[in-house]
């Protein structure tokens, strides 16, 4: 594959990310806690590094308005319609995948 150039590069990973947005947003019943589990990151963890992007450009984004692109909707919608009070599994999982 020739060289990309840094405009490529740049529309290819943001269509990338778009894909990833669409793709957790199609599947609300993957909870982030077992995102961190599995991959060691989750949504919020999307949404802090997208702030911290606008932050990098010196963009006025705020911190609701990057989970609001991540989650497709307010962080408080997203929990009151979508998060699952986590199970003991889960927090167990989840401390052990912190340790190691």
């Amino acid at each position: 594959m020739d060289a990309l150039t840094q405009q490529q590069q740049t529309e290819l990973e943001a269509a990338a990310f778009r894909r990833l947005i669409a793709h957790l947003d199609s599947r609300k019943d993957v909870q982030n806690i077992d995102l961190m589990i599995l991959a060691g990151f989750c949504r919020n963890c999307l949404s802090k590094w997208y702030k911290a992007a606008a932050d990098e450009l010196e963009l006025d984004v705020s911190m609701e308005a990057a989970r609001e692109t991540v989650y497709q909707m307010s962080y408080a919608e997203w929990k009151a319609n979508h998060q699952l009070e986590a199970t003991p599994e889960q927090l167990a999982a989840m401390d052990a995948q912190q340790r190691a």
